[in-house]
């Protein structure tokens, strides 16, 4: 690298390098934004596949499950590793992970020998590789951007996040007809590839170890993987506020995912395919927009503000997408939640960066991850089961609640009992932000806990 312009003193100018690192973290960025679009194109085209050749929602909502429990499971062990090895390296041998189980796939797609389980083993594989990939990119952010730049480089990050999840499909969707899936599952491919050779070509900092080693009083001896990954809930347990934090998000994981994962029967309840994809569109431009917003504000000066003030606004999105069986009740209202979730992300993400010691983020990141993330997989599985056989039949003529002043809001007939559901959860997550604001080591966690960064 190239020295910085040197000042009178004889030292390099710190704006310079910095300047250097954030053009490092743009290249980054940019580098996983590929990656995890070509990552989307391999998941849709794997779910058309899986669904034409079955025909079962049960198979189908399989995948989403070996695309994320994986992950979540393995994230302190991973956030070991990325402790131990330098960032950059995670994120290669991650890609190149990645890589190899794509290769996997859409080499037994070629031979006839793609069955279910050979799926489902080849996502989850790819699952476990995403576990070291996130934590990677998520602490080499804090080595490369300023802090005071922590809430515009985690809104990027999301933006990149709802960029590939609305281009992924698109794309997807207009290129699995002429390039086959086999065609489809090669640009993944050489979307890792890009993504390695981007992280080949740049330099990320290690961080200092050995000061926030000292400071945790750690004692510096070799430790198994296990008693490593402990260190990070550890950390996380001494800090109430950002347990606290912790918690809000574990309860903010299981709601969404409980009735937003529903969307697609709320919406052919009364409408057909082509509205569907309008009201999911205008959904993603929610979370572009949210992001953009991110991107270019960084947050409140009090992040944990943030977090908390936008639940009340997902909470009206969640309420107005189930109050009425309408497309633009819902697309109104899945705006509202879509374009909140980049603010309390990135919010949340740069308060974690802040508070937490760069070589600890690993361990800390991945563990916060396993935590907050553990109810999405038990919201999947208990939403369809609970609008089936609780909800629906609420609400359909004849129903315990058809006659009564719920049904007069909300409307009796097929799928009303989603919408139900989503204002049920919009109350409970009303009342999950009202007592995480009571608290006051979550209300003041940026103000009591100390900078680590």
């Amino acid at each position: 690298m190239k020295p910085g312009p040197v000042k009178p003193d004889g030292g390099s100018d710190p704006g310079a390098e910095q300047g250097k690192s954030f053009r490092t973290f743009l290249w980054v960025w940019f580098g996983q934004v590929i990656s995890a679009t070509g990552s989307g194109l391999t998941r849709f085209a794997i779910g058309v596949h899986v669904y034409q050749e079955t025909g079962s929602e049960t198979l189908f909502a399989l995948i989403a499950v070996a695309a994320s429990l994986p992950a979540i499971l393995l994230s302190p062990v991973a956030g070991v590793l990325v402790d131990r090895w330098s960032r950059r390296r995670a994120m290669i041998v991650a890609d190149i992970g990645s890589a190899v189980a794509t290769l996997g796939l859409v080499s037994l797609f070629a031979i006839g020998e793609l069955s279910l389980g050979a799926i489902y083993a080849l996502v989850a594989l790819s699952s476990l590789f995403e576990a070291v990939q996130m934590p990677a990119f998520t602490a080499s952010t804090t080595l490369l951007v300023p802090k005071r730049h922590f809430g515009r480089a985690a809104g990027m990050t999301q933006f990149g996040h709802a960029g590939a999840r609305l281009a992924a499909p698109l794309l997807a969707g207009a290129l699995l007809g002429p390039l086959g899936l086999p065609g489809v599952v090669a640009l993944d491919v050489a979307s890792f590839l890009i993504a390695m050779a981007i992280l080949l070509a740049v330099r990320i900092p290690d961080p200092p170890r050995r000061a926030a080693a000292a400071a945790l009083n750690f004692s510096g001896r070799w430790r198994s993987v296990l008693a490593e990954a402990l260190e990070g809930w550890r950390f996380i347990r001494q800090r109430g506020g950002l347990l606290a934090l912790l918690g809000f998000f574990a309860a903010l994981n299981f709601v969404l995912p409980l009735c937003t994962l529903l969307t697609t029967p709320l919406v052919l309840s009364f409408a057909d395919e082509a509205v569907l994809g309008q009201v999911l569109g205008f959904a993603a431009a929610g979370g572009i927009a949210g992001s953009v917003l991110m991107s270019s504000w960084g947050g409140p000066r009090r992040r944990v503000l943030g977090v908390l003030g936008a639940g009340p606004i997902m909470v009206l999105g969640l309420v107005i997408a189930g109050a009425q069986a309408l497309p633009l009740f819902v697309a109104t209202g899945l705006f509202l939640v879509s374009f909140c979730v980049p603010v309390v992300n990135g919010c949340s993400q740069a308060l974690w960066q802040v508070k937490t010691p760069p070589a600890l983020q690993g361990r800390v990141f991945a563990t916060r991850r396993m935590v907050a993330q553990i109810s999405g997989p038990v919201a999947f599985g208990l939403s369809g089961l609970l609008a089936e056989r609780v909800m629906n039949p609420l609400l359909v003529d004849g129903g315990a609640l058809a006659d009564t002043f719920v049904g007069a809001l909300l409307g009796v007939g097929s799928g009303r009992g989603i919408g139900l559901l989503f204002v049920i959860c919009g109350v409970a997550f009303l009342a999950v932000t009202v007592f995480s604001f009571a608290l006051r080591p979550l209300r003041r966690v940026d103000l009591d806990l100390e900078d680590a960064v």
